[in-house]
């Protein structure tokens, strides 16, 4: 079975309510768009945070985009807490600058942080 991908409008508008309730203003989610995908044969990953780098933008004559995908056949299956928290993790994955590169995990996407706009967020509701 090949990888089938969706566009997720769901997801479009649970990343704008995140970035915009959590105050993660840089990130333009006019360039952030979610997909949903089906018959990964990958078994721990739930969602997965793409970006357009440099020479692409420059080659192509365009500024940065990112993609979230999530992996259907797990992502569905959670909790709306779990769902709200793997979108935050995959967002912190999008640097300050927006250029199109990618923050790792170490010091920037961790538990701790993800748990901490997930209570800004709970808060603000």
């Amino acid at each position: 079975m090949t990888i089938s991908y969706r566009p997720a409008e769901d997801l479009k508008v649970l990343v704008e309510e995140i970035v915009c309730r959590a105050g993660l203003d840089y990130i333009d989610t006019s360039r952030v768009l979610c997909f949903r995908s089906r018959g990964s044969k990958s078994k721990r990953i739930v969602a997965r945070c793409y970006s357009l780098p440099k020479i692409w933008q420059i080659g192509l004559g365009t500024d940065a985009h990112y993609i979230i995908e999530v992996i259907s056949e797990r992502f569905d299956k959670m909790s709306e807490e779990e769902r709200v928290k793997v979108i935050i993790h995959e967002l912190l994955h999008i640097p300050r600058t927006f250029g199109g590169g990618l923050r790792p995990h170490r010091g920037y996407v961790t538990n701790r942080a993800i748990n901490e706009i997930y209570s800004r967020l709970r808060a603000r509701r």
